[in-house]
């Protein structure tokens, strides 16, 4: 879409007011709106000026000035303002060098599509992810220096059998028994569908919506691959549109990994292919029907997956969920159809243009640009460095016995080992200026400042269970 084609847009959908959004260093949408007046063709040039230094992990104040340039090409009308808005996603720019800024994901995630092109290697990265989440009822919590707690309800819970609830009519889903059931078992049916129709309407491509494995309104609903950028674009309209839906109806979205004790976190796992002129790259004669490319590319994210879990797991909520007993994938190794290894080769069809892996470590707090990018940047290291990811593990992980299962590489048990990793394993997002050494400190100053030494600090409410009469 052009920019006169998006004024057409606004003109044929009586648009009252454009909404301009981008992405902040940890993942959120972020925006301000002009009246539909104010939006010309040499604003998708000139940009609109903002303060740069009040969006978290960006500018100092004395360098606060910033520039947003609307893509033509994001528009889409938003499903939930009451007046009539168009929503464009924007590039982030230096208003005095008119470069584009280092520290926005969004143009880390075009320069890792752009440094693809420039290997050689492919010309397209597509990626898919599966994101889950809860849906609750009510939720309340907090934190401060003499309590911290939370509370989390859900109409079809399992701890809500007993609840008299005038009537309560029973059919509530049993821990780690929410996969697929039928209404009226499954509560959120007509949620979903709802979501999913949204979706479609502000133009992603979904195959299909469910109930997942958690009790207590957990969740998918899965969108088509897309080319890396378009996904990450994509991803963080999934969220808005599953918020939006949820508080529309009285509830609340989240995608926390793990919220509930005791049942299945919320993961993403994330499918990743590599296309050159057209043509599939990762169909072959190896393991899975594999080619040598494809091999190597599992090699390099196995290879680095300790550093790649501090931005695709990027909060000390996220090691709670990459924990043995709840098929979360705690061990590095690949396998085809074994949902227990880190990577996963998809067997359900035999053409070549499905052929792809499945990195299923990623979760959907995670900024996509971020994630999609660093994911993208480890398969390259591996094909370049024709990394071999070792032997398929085909067995059933968790059953192995301690013997055999302590000679498989183990995910980071916590944000803080990531971290570390990520601070020693970076020489391979740096190529070709895609991540560079500020972000990359940036981002690990603010996960240890911000994150995980407040979380440090803080007694949890457990202790009070293990040490109060100590």
């Amino acid at each position: 879409m052009k920019p006169r084609e998006v004024l057409a847009m606004c003109r044929e959908k009586e648009v009252k007011a454009v909404d301009l959004r981008f992405t902040d260093f940890l993942g959120a949408w972020q925006h301000f709106t002009i009246p539909v007046a104010k939006l010309e063709e040499d604003t998708f040039s000139d940009g609109l000026g903002f303060d740069g230094s009040s969006i978290r992990g960006w500018q100092a104040i004395n360098e606060s000035d910033m520039l947003l340039v609307p893509e033509p090409n994001t528009a889409f009308v938003d499903p939930f303002a009451s007046i009539p808005t168009l929503v464009m996603i924007c590039m982030v720019q230096d208003p005095i060098t008119r470069e584009d800024y280092s520290r926005d994901p969004r143009n880390i995630a075009r320069k890792a599509a752009n440094y693809l092109k420039s290997t050689g290697i492919a010309d397209t990265c597509f990626i898919g992810p599966e994101a889950e989440f809860f849906v609750f009822d009510d939720v309340r919590f907090d934190q401060n220096a003499h309590e911290g707690y939370f509370h989390l309800d859900s109409i079809e819970a399992e701890w809500n059998r007993g609840r008299a609830e005038g009537p309560n009519l029973g059919y509530k889903l049993r821990h780690k028994e929410g996969y697929f059931p039928c209404p009226p078992s499954d509560q959120l049916m007509d949620l979903r569908t709802e979501m999913m129709q949204t979706m479609i309407q502000c133009g992603i491509d979904v195959e299909a919506q469910h109930h997942e494995v958690a009790t207590a309104g957990q969740c998918e609903i899965d969108m088509r691959f897309q080319e890396l950028v378009r996904m990450a674009d994509q991803m963080c309209l999934y969220k808005y549109i599953v918020r939006n839906v949820s508080r529309r109806h009285g509830r609340t979205a989240t995608f926390m990994p793990k919220p509930l004790y005791g049942d299945n976190g919320s993961g993403m796992h994330t499918h990743l292919s590599l296309w050159k002129a057209g043509q599939p790259l990762f169909a072959g004669t190896g393991y899975a029907g594999l080619s040598d490319m494809a091999l190597h590319a599992i090699g390099g994210i196995l290879r680095h997956a300790p550093a790649l879990l501090a931005i695709s797991n990027p909060t000390t909520n996220s090691y709670k969920r990459l924990v043995p007993g709840y098929e979360a994938p705690v061990n590095l190794a690949y396998s085809q159809r074994n949902r227990s290894a880190s990577c996963r080769i998809p067997m359900y069809s035999a053409n070549p243009k499905t052929k792809r892996i499945e990195f299923r470590c990623p979760d959907p707090t995670c900024n996509p640009y971020l994630a999609f990018a660093a994911i993208l940047m480890a398969a390259i290291d591996g094909i370049q460095n024709k990394t071999h990811p070792g032997e398929p593990l085909d067995r059933d992980i968790y059953d192995m016995p301690p013997e055999e299962l302590k000679n498989v590489p183990k995910a980071p048990a916590s944000l803080d080992e990531a971290c570390d990793a990520l601070e020693r394993d970076c020489d391979f997002l740096l190529r070709g200026d895609v991540f560079t050494d500020d972000v990359i400190a940036t981002w690990l100053k603010w996960k240890r400042e911000k994150e995980i030494d407040p979380m440090r600090l803080r007694p949890h409410p457990y202790e009070f269970c293990l040490y109060f009469d100590a």
